[in-house]
């Protein structure tokens, strides 16, 4: 296996292997003030308490919905004012989705952890001005890629000499409606020398599986998060929202934070049982 590259993210947050687990959470997209501050609040504690990174995610446009109706965000602008309130006030790292390259240079200026969505994962303008930046990147391997492929993936963000790139597994189409979660491409992923996070909320979607919006099995959200852990991962990527019926966004495959505290314990334990950390 190739060395597997450990780079920080910001806020004291370091990511890869020998490191404590990176758990990136928070709602899909940007909320209310009062929510965004009660889900960071509680994540803090909870990976404070358990040992573990914290990160606060949350999309400031959610570019590709289903829908024309759907809600996406408040935008770049009011966006980044509520990510900085957000890291300024708990003092944590903050990761959120870039869309166009047109969009790094401010968002840079904010985020921490560039992360490129799944969809946008091959698009070379975007990957190379998130690589110029300087900032960490998460790249969400594409629904329609295999785990190897994510190797001319990296390879465009390296040409910048930016090597600080994870890279995250989010589920494999696996016909109409579904995605399946294929374990190795955990291992295959590292293999390239990124460390892997496992998104373990959008791996339950059932994308446009209720007609104008997706659908979701959060109930299998802790049995493949437990797997992901075995298997090694880096870091824990999770949706999660206090009353996940009424989540502007994902709602359908978001974890109920009274859930995260079990879930997280259970993940921890098997790193910690098979010498991940």
């Amino acid at each position: 296996m190739s060395d597997i590259k450990t780079f920080e993210i910001g806020k004291g947050v370091t990511i890869g292997p020998g490191q404590p687990l990176t758990v990136l959470a928070g709602p899909c997209v940007l909320e209310a003030e009062d929510i965004c501050f009660q889900i960071a609040e509680t994540m803090q504690e909870i990976c404070a308490e358990l040992g573990a990174q914290y990160i606060f995610k949350a999309s400031f446009d959610k570019a590709n919905r289903t829908s024309v109706t759907s809600h996406r965000g408040p935008g770049l602008e009011k966006g980044l004012e509520k990510l900085n309130a957000i890291k300024e006030k708990f003092n944590v790292p903050v990761v959120s989705d870039i869309h166009d390259a047109g969009q790094v240079e401010k968002a840079a200026q904010v985020i921490d952890y560039l992360q490129i969505p799944a969809f946008l994962c091959r698009q070379t303008d975007l990957l190379v001005a998130a690589g110029e930046s300087g900032k960490a990147i998460n790249v969400k391997k594409g629904q329609f890629l295999a785990p190897g492929d994510m190797k001319s993936v990296i390879g465009k963000i390296y040409s910048t000499g930016n090597e600080k790139v994870s890279l995250c597994e989010r589920g494999t189409t696996f016909g109409y409606h579904n995605l399946v979660v294929d374990m190795r491409s955990l291992q295959i992923m590292q293999e390239l020398g990124c460390p892997v996070v496992f998104d373990a909320t959008h791996s339950v979607q059932l994308p446009g599986g209720q007609g104008t919006k997706s659908g979701g099995q959060p109930e299998f959200i802790p049995p493949l998060s437990r797997a992901a852990a075995a298997a090694g991962i880096n870091g824990l990527f999770m949706e999660v929202h206090p009353e996940p019926s009424k989540a502007l966004s994902d709602g359908a495959n978001s974890l109920n934070l009274s859930q995260v505290k079990e879930n997280l314990e259970k993940v921890l334990k098997i790193r910690r049982a098979l010498g991940h950390e």
